[in-house]
C-alpha cells in the first residue's frame, strides 16, 4: 500500500492505462494487447517496489553563514548531503523548509549520487522582519528514472537564523556618567568591608608592601597582596517603550520598529565603548549587557514585541530600583503628563539622561518624512520635551524618515538640557 501511495500522477496514469488495456484485451481476446497491458501495469509496480525497498541512507548537515544577520541582510545556507551506503541513488528532489518571512522554499534536483558521494547546495535567505526563524527540516524526494514513483523522506534537524534590528553606526559622542569599581573608591570600600572580602593575588616585584594581605600570606605560605586596582567600568540603562498604543504605523517602517532599531544602535554603540548596560522596557528589567557583548542585546531585541501595557510605571520603577546608573537613555513613544513627570524625576545630580523622543504625528503625515523634529512635532511632544529638558534631560527629536545618526550628536550637547 505504501508503494501505491508513492505513485506520481504519471505512475497512476500508467497503472490506469494498463488496467484499461488489460480489460480490453480480455474482452476482445487480443493476446498482443494483453502483453502490452501487462508491461504497462508492471512498470509502475516494479518501480514502486524498487524505490520503497531500496534502503538509501543519506546524511545531511546544514550551515548558516552567518547565523545572525541584520534585517534586510542575506545569509547563505549550505546544505551537505552524503550517500553513506554502497548503493547509488536515483533522482533526488531536495527541498528545505522555510518560514514565509525568509522567502519561498528552495528546491533542487540532484542526479544520481554515487556510493559515498557528497553534494553541497547553497542558497540565500533574507528577511525584512526581526525574529528567530527556524530553517529546516530538510526533505528529500527519491524518484525512479521514469518519474513513476516518488518517495519523501525527511530529516529532523533544524537550525535557527536570528534576524536582528537594523543597527545604524553612530558618531562618537562624549557622555558623562558614573563609574563603578576601581581607584580610590575601591580602596575605601576595602577599608570599610575588611580584609575578608578582598581577593588577594601573588606578590609581584614593585608592589607596595603596605598592600600585603597577611592573613592570606600565612594561609598560602607565600606573599600575597590586595587587589585594590580595578578597571573603571561605566554603567547605564536603556529604556525602550514597547507599548502598542504609544506607537504608530505597521511593518518595518513603523515607529515601533524605528524605536527598536534606535535602541539596538545605541546599545551597540555604547557597548563598544565598554559600557555595562541594562535593557529596561515598560514591563520592567529585561536584560543586562556587559561591555563588548552587544550580540546578546541584539538577540533580545530580535524577538521583542509590542506590549499591551498602558503606562511606563514598571519601567520607571525598574530604573529607580536599579541604582548606580551614570547614564540613562530612553527611547520613547507617546507620553502623557504623568509619565513625563515620572521620567523627569529619574534625572539626579551626576546622572546623564538622554531621551530619544519619536514624534508620532510625523508617521501620520507624509510631509513629515525627512523634516526636522521642530517642524512636525505636535503639542504633546513639545510639552514632553519642555518638561524633560527642564529636569536636565537631553532630548533628541526623531521624526519619521529621519536618521538617528543625524540627531545623535545632540546627546553630547549639554545646552539641549535646561
Amino acid at each position: 500500500m505504501t508503494g501505491l501511495k508513492a505513485l506520481t500522477p504519471r505512475g497512476r496514469s500508467f497503472l490506469a492505462s494498463g488496467v484499461a488495456a488489460l480489460l480490453c484485451a480480455l474482452v476482445l481476446g487480443e493476446h498482443d494487447l494483453l502483453r502490452v497491458a501487462v508491461l504497462i501495469i508492471a512498470m509502475p509496480l516494479i518501480a514502486s517496489m524498487v524505490v520503497t525497498r531500496t534502503r538509501y541512507r543519506l546524511a545531511s548537515t546544514r550551515r548558516l553563514g552567518p547565523a545572525r544577520v541584520q534585517a534586510g541582510e542575506e545569509s547563505t545556507v549550505t546544505l551537505r548531503l552524503e550517500n553513506v551506503t554502497r548503493l547509488p541513488t536515483g533522482l533526488l528532489l531536495v527541498e528545505d523548509t522555510l518560514q514565509y518571512a525568509l522567502g519561498t522554499r528552495p528546491r533542487f534536483v540532484l542526479d544520481r549520487m554515487e556510493s559515498r558521494g557528497v553534494r553541497e547546495i547553497d542558497y540565500k535567505v533574507s528577511s525584512d522582519l526581526r525574529g528567530r526563524f527556524p530553517v529546516g527540516p530538510l526533505s528529500v524526494r527519491i524518484a525512479d528514472p521514469f518519474g513513476l514513483v516518488e518517495l519523501t523522506r525527511s530529516f529532523t534537524v533544524t537550525d535557527t537564523l536570528v534576524v536582528t534590528p537594523e543597527v545604524v553606526p553612530l558618531p562618537p559622542v562624549r557622555l558623562s556618567g558614573e563609574h563603578s569599581g576601581g581607584g580610590d573608591s575601591r580602596t575605601r570600600s576595602v577599608a570599610a568591608a575588611g580584609d575578608d572580602d578582598v581577593a588577594p593575588r601573588e606578590y609581584r616585584q614593585g608592589d607596595d608592601l603596605r598592600r600585603v594581605h597577611w592573613r592570606s600570606t600565612a594561609r598560602r605560605g607565600e606573599l600575597m597582596v590586595r587587589r585594590e586596582e580595578q578597571e573603571l567600568q561605566s554603567r547605564g540603562a536603556l529604556l525602550l517603550d514597547t507599548r502598542r498604543h504609544a506607537h504608530r504605523g505597521e511593518g518595518p517602517r513603523s515607529s515601533f520598529e524605528v524605536a527598536v532599531s534606535a535602541a539596538a544602535s545605541i546599545g551597540v554603540h555604547l557597548s563598544a565603548e565598554g559600557l555595562a548596560l541594562r535593557l529596561v522596557t515598560d514591563q520592567g528589567a529585561r536584560h543586562v549587557v556587559d561591555g563588548g557583548q552587544s550580540w546578546s542585546l541584539l538577540d533580545t531585541l530580535a524577538v521583542i514585541r509590542q506590549s499591551t501595557a498602558r503606562s511606563l510605571e514598571h519601567g520607571v520603577a525598574a530604573l529607580r530600583q536599579g541604582g548606580g546608573d551614570g547614564l540613562i537613555i530612553a527611547v520613547l513613544g507617546a507620553l502623557d503628563l504623568e509619565e513625563v513627570q515620572a521620567l523627569a524625576q529619574l534625572r539626579r545630580p551626576g546622572v546623564t539622561a538622554v531621551a530619544v523622543l519619536l514624534d508620532l504625528a510625523s508617521w501620520d503625515r507624509a510631509s513629515g518624512n525627512g523634516a526636522s523634529w521642530d517642524a512636525v512635532a505636535d503639542d504633546g511632544a513639545r510639552a514632553a520635551r519642555s518638561v524633560l529638558t527642564g529636569a536636565g534631560w537631553r532630548v533628541l527629536g526623531l521624526p519619521a524618515g529621519a536618521s538617528l545618526a543625524g540627531v545623535w550628536p545632540e546627546a553630547g550637547n549639554k545646552r539641549s538640557a535646561a
